[in-house]
């Protein structure tokens, strides 16, 4: 993503003044992008406008049969997705933000931000757009057919019709599956993809696994006849994760339980005791936590006061802060210890 470019192209703030040296920095992003190895040639001409807004994490599609792809660009024009896609790949897209959309025929998915979804590209093509004037980050799973034969050969049954339709009779298949809210899980497995928590030798293996973690995520479906009980736990489980997340989008300004309870499908009292089923605590007392450990993390950058740590996380009453601070960490703010390494 921070490919530097040529210092001459550092320079071309005026086209009309320097039409010479605009035709070159796009020429010098177009073969930047080409000399990149890990870059197919085909996806040259869908990533050029965007230029360092496209980095390749791990892999290759056609050497390893799955490649991770961060994408992090602000589009003027609208972008034309679709040609990014392999034929004969299934795609895993987990949205941060901006929008987009994916269409077979008379099927739209659609991504919005902390969103996630995937779609296969069969022999059809695809449509797929970004919108133009947005900020789009978004890490792209592009998993290859032998890839996903070799993984999950042994679980037909079980698979997402669209997953099936690959692995059990090698063909290759085109279509979208529903995009839905990321689970607080998917969002913290973001992070870590960006920057492995391993060593580089062992980022091949790592990588390999997190593709593993995301096919089990994505392409397996509940069983046709699931117990009642079973399933009442799975979606308390689900929407429990969907306000954990939710909560963490704007720690100052979370939504009221009435608005956290239509996000998810289900009403404010029953909301609430799930939670609590599922958690041991409840939504206010998580959300105080979340704030706090916030808090704490900007006291102790040092670049913050505690009235700014106060007010980044939403109290406006100091009294108030300080009695959720030391209720959580056990001192007062002002006495948090300070990062000084």
């Amino acid at each position: 993503m921070n490919c530097a470019p040529l210092s001459v192209v550092n320079h071309l703030n005026c086209p009309n003044t320097f039409p010479s040296l605009a035709r070159l920095k796009t020429s010098l992003q177009t073969e930047s992008l080409a000399r990149n190895a890990s870059l197919p040639r085909e996806e040259t001409a869908a990533w050029q406008a965007i230029g360092a807004g496209w980095r390749q994490l791990y892999g290759s599609f056609r050497d390893v049969g799955v490649s991770f792809e961060w994408h992090d660009f602000k589009a003027d024009e609208a972008v034309d997705w679709a040609r990014s896609f392999h034929a004969g790949s299934v795609e895993i897209c987990l949205n941060l933000a901006g929008h987009g959309s994916v269409r077979s025929g008379e099927n739209e998915t659609k991504f919005s931000a902390m969103t996630a979804g995937f779609y296969c590209r069969g022999r059809e093509p695809l449509t797929a757009t970004r919108q133009a004037r947005e900020r789009h980050q978004f890490i792209t799973v592009e998993l290859a057919p032998e890839f996903l034969t070799r993984h999950l050969a042994g679980h037909v049954t079980s698979l997402h019709p669209l997953i099936r339709g690959i692995v059990q009779s090698r063909r290759q298949v085109t279509g979208v599956a529903d995009s839905a809210p990321m689970n607080a899980a998917q969002q913290q497995l973001i992070a870590s993809l960006r920057n492995p928590p391993v060593f580089a030798a062992a980022q091949p293996l790592w990588y390999q696994g997190k593709a593993a973690e995301l096919m089990a995520q994505f392409f397996f479906q509940p069983a046709e006849q699931e117990f009642f009980c079973t399933r009442q736990h799975r979606i308390g489980k689900e929407r429990t994760e969907r306000v954990m997340a939710i909560l963490q989008r704007d720690l100052a300004n979370p939504p009221a339980l009435e608005q956290l309870a239509k996000e998810v499908g289900c009403s404010a009292y029953y909301l609430s005791r799930t939670f609590s089923q599922e958690m041991g605590f409840t939504i206010p007392q998580h959300l105080q936590r979340l704030r706090m450990n916030r808090a704490a993390e900007l006291l102790r950058s040092g670049k913050y006061n505690v009235t700014e740590a106060a007010l980044e996380v939403g109290y406006s009453s100091f009294s108030h802060f300080s009695l959720a601070f030391r209720q959580t960490h056990g001192c007062c703010p002002g006495l948090f210890p300070i990062d000084r390494s």
